[in-house]
């Protein structure tokens, strides 16, 4: 599975932004997918998942009732929706598919490139 993401960009605190995660390949449907973030000198970190029928999502705490994860299996695309953005959501966002506990990277197969979300204050 190759993974494209796309979507980040420069807002400023409040706004909102949609990231895109385009996979290619037959098998889409067979993964769970996840999003993560890295920070300039931190680690990468969870932000949310969703199970292979989008029956099941999940969200970091610092998230919740801001970011909604979906899929559209016939696209072979996985969406996060980003509102209320703040400064500290500032990272590179990594689309990823894997088949299993989906809170950690090492659980994760294949990764996209990544996207910049920039929050200005």
């Amino acid at each position: 599975v190759q993974l494209q993401a796309s979507g980040g960009g420069l807002v400023q605190a409040g706004g909102s932004l949609r990231l895109s995660c385009a996979a290619s390949g037959r098998t889409f449907s067979s993964y769970g997918m996840g999003w993560f973030r890295q920070a300039p000198g931190k680690e990468r970190e969870f932000v949310s998942a969703i199970s292979k029928a989008g029956t099941s999502t999940y969200y970091t705490e610092s998230v919740k009732g801001r970011f909604t994860i979906s899929r559209d299996n016939a696209k072979s695309t996985v969406y996060l929706q980003m509102n209320s953005l703040k400064p500290e959501d500032t990272a590179v966002y990594y689309c990823a598919a894997g088949t299993r506990n989906p809170y950690s990277p090492r659980n994760y197969d294949y990764w996209g490139q990544g996207t910049l979300v920039t929050v200005s204050s």
